[in-house]
């Protein structure tokens, strides 16, 4: 079975998912979280990308997003996967504080050693699982879920307190630290 979801309309809004490979808690440290920030600034800015809402969570992405007009989501995506991968992976290698460096190293070049789609790492499990959001309903459920993550994992009380997501800006009328488009459910 392909592990390559596809798209639907580009235009509209995909809730997207992709994870650290073997659900490393690789994401824990705050540098590492501010790449993939930066990151996605730069795919709004440069690369067509129109984001909704996010978390960055200690081992997975949630992404709601759409592409621009002649853009497409999946271009997108496997840029992002692909310059993230290699500047966390440097990250964690330079980090002189990280406990857990010759072990997450191993297990990413392992992995990419496996996948015959990379060349040295693999950070990012392959795929992105894109669900297109038709309905009111499908994005109410879907942004509720996102947001609430960081709640259920026992983090912050309130969604809006994670730093690392879009919750500030869908639960107070503070901006968080990328500018989003806001949905209306």
């Amino acid at each position: 079975m392909s592990t390559k979801y596809k798209t639907g309309d580009n235009e509209l809004a995909h809730f997207i998912t992709f994870s650290v490979v073997n659900w490393i808690d690789a994401l824990t440290r705050n540098e590492y979280k501010d790449i993939i920030v930066e990151s996605l600034k730069y795919c709004c800015n440069k690369k067509g990308m129109i984001l909704n809402a996010w978390i960055i969570m200690s081992n997975h992405v949630h992404l709601v997003m759409s592409a621009k007009r002649n853009y497409v989501i999946g271009n997108i995506l496997r840029d992002l996967k692909k310059f993230t991968s290699k500047q966390i992976f440097t990250a964690i290698k330079d980090n002189k504080r990280e406990s857990r460096k010759e072990w997450m190293t191993w297990m990413f070049e392992r992995a990419g050693k496996r996948n015959s789609n990379n060349e040295n790492i693999q950070f990012w499990q392959q795929g992105n699982h894109p669900i297109e959001l038709t309905t009111a309903s499908m994005l109410s459920q879907r942004l509720n879920y996102l947001h609430e993550n960081p709640v259920r994992a026992g983090i912050v009380y309130e969604p809006q307190d994670y730093l690392y997501s879009s919750g500030i800006d869908y639960y107070t009328t503070k901006k968080g630290m990328i500018q989003i488009e806001h949905l209306q459910c």
